[in-house]
Order: structure tokens, then sequence, then C-alpha cells
């Protein structure tokens, strides 16, 4: 749905969409997928069928997108992130805005910000995109109360090819805790240290201050063409030392798989590549998640997404036009 709504504004192509994650146990829409909704909604002044609460379905219609200054409440601590990912393209391209949103900004389940951060918008600069992020304060779930702030500039896509991530540059670990032992984080890192051999001084144990608490840990490893960012959500139940060898293993798997492009970001890569219209990208094998973007990225747009195998386990997916 998020990707639909993103695509219908850079468009202007309406869509319907229904049985709205009708397997889940609470399905049709959530708060979160709702900000997304009434949020491309209020910057094209769409035409919205089906934006309530517990919705299984909707008909989108947009209007052209305004740049302007905008502020969207979850109300709850759904993600912020995926709200933003929803209308960050569209803005992109319509002028210089500044952007509020309130909820979670590490979420399980959703990238936190220092993904889009660190990860998914440098790769935005490289293709022509102006923009920059800002984490104004933490928030966790269930609490949410976390404040992100976007601001873009001007536009001119270009092609991106992406097909070596280069020499590793640094790696890094962050583990945060709100309202919780400092302790906790101090064992998520030994778990790093333990398992990665990362150095001592590049682990770092943070207390932050968030409207409830929470925990997160995130590996970031930065190479000469891309950065990602792997992470392990802590919650009530799970001892320190899996959740950070959750995030260890997502930075194993993508260390040995030699790929420039992890999973996560393989699938924010999309929308951006089909809008620049087109070129490639190398990463390992496709979740399920990353092939039903590329089938509804290619109901939008005159776009092929073509997977081809390479050595080792590696893919390269290319983007050309239909």
């Amino acid at each position: 749905m998020r990707t639909a709504l993103a695509a219908s504004l850079l468009t202007g192509r309406p869509f319907a969409i229904d049985r709205i994650r009708a397997g889940r146990d609470r399905p049709g829409l959530l708060h979160q997928h709702l900000a997304a909704v009434r949020a491309a909604g209020e910057i094209s002044a769409a035409d919205i069928t089906g934006a309530a609460l517990g919705s299984p379905a909707i008909v989108f219609r947009p209007g052209p997108v305004t740049a302007g200054r905008y502020h969207f409440s979850i109300g709850t601590a759904g993600s912020t992130s995926l709200v933003l990912q929803t209308i960050l393209l569209p803005l992109l391209e319509a002028g210089t805005s500044v952007v509020t949103i309130e909820g979670g900004t590490h979420n399980e389940g959703a990238p936190p910000f220092e993904f889009l951060d660190r990860a998914f918008a440098p790769v935005l600069g490289r293709m022509g995109a102006e923009l920059e992020l800002t984490l104004e304060r933490p928030g966790f779930y269930p609490k949410g109360g976390g404040l992100v702030r976007l601001r873009t500039g001007q536009t001119q896509w270009r092609r991106l090819t992406l097909d070596d991530r280069g020499p590793l540059r640094r790696t890094e670990a962050r583990a945060l805790v709100s309202r919780l032992p400092l302790s906790i984080a101090q064992r998520e890192l030994a778990v790093v240290a333990q398992e990665l051999g990362w150095a001592a001084e590049t682990l770092h144990a943070e207390a932050v201050q968030a409207a409830g608490p929470g925990n997160i840990i995130m590996l970031v490893v930065a190479s000469a063409n891309v950065t990602e960012v792997f992470s392990g959500f802590g919650r009530r139940g799970l001892p320190a030392e899996e959740v950070a060898q959750r995030a260890v293993e997502q930075a194993r798997g993508y260390l040995e798989a030699g790929v420039p492009v992890g999973q996560q970001l393989a699938d924010q890569l999309l929308l951006p590549l089909a809008r620049a219209g087109g070129e490639s990208f190398v990463t390992s094998e496709p979740t399920t998640h990353f092939r039903t973007n590329a089938a509804v990225v290619a109901r939008f747009f005159d776009i092929d997404v073509g997977l081809t195998s390479l050595e080792t386990g590696r893919i390269r997916v290319e983007c050309r036009p239909a």
C-alpha cells in the first residue's frame, strides 16, 4: 500500500487496493497505515475513499503534490519511517519542504531512523536528491513520542548502478536504551565484540531520553560505495544477548555475501530506480516483500524488474524500460 501511494503521487495515476493486511490478527488499516494514507492525501489534496481505522480497502485519486510545511502525528508508537517513506520521493520532486512526523522512530518490523539517514538517504543523494533527515527525539514501542524532521530541496534524478560496495572503511555498533539500565546495551555490545571482533572504540552504549522504555542495537557497515545498517530490537522477555545476536547474524550474512545492497535496502531502491528510469544493483536472494514491491512498482511505471543470478548466490537487479 505504501509503495502504491508513493507511486500514485509520482505518476498521478489513481489506484484501488483491497484485502489490506487480510491475513493479520488485526486486519485493515492500523494507525500508522492510516497516517501514511492521510499524509499522502494532504500533500496532494487527494480524493480518498476508505481512509478509516480498520478499513480493508481504499481508493486513492491523487492531485498535484505541493511543497510546503507539514506535520503528521501517528497518534501511537507506529513507525515514522514507514510514513516518511510514503511521501519522501513525491516531496523530493515538489521542491523545498519541511516535514515533521511524530510516532515511533525505532520499531521492530520497520527501518529505524538511522537506516534511513545513513543507508537510504546517501544513495538517494547519489541519484540527485537533496534531503536532510534529523532525529529530534527517539520514540520506542509502546509509548512512541518520537519526532523526525525532513527537509527537501530540488531533485534531478540520475540513474544508479551499484554493483560493488568497494573497500570496507569502518564498522560501528550503537546500542541505545531509554529508561532501562545501561548494562543492557553493554551486554549487547559484548556480543558484537565476541562474534564479529569489532574493536572496543567502535562500540558505543548510549542512554537516550524517550517517552517510554526501549532498546535497540544497530550495526553500521560503511564501505566506499554504500553504507548498510542492521538492527536488533529489544523487547520484554528477550535477553540482551539474543537481541544482539539477531543483528550480528544480519551483518555477518551481508559481509559474507559480498554484495553492496542488503535485503532491506534492495526493497527501498526499487521505487527511486523506477522513477529515475532504471539501472541496476547487486544484492543477495530477494525477499518475498521485495518481489511484491517489484510487482507493484511495475503496475505504475513502464519498467521491468529483472533478476539475474550471479556467482555464489549474488543477484543482479535490473530496472529497465518495458
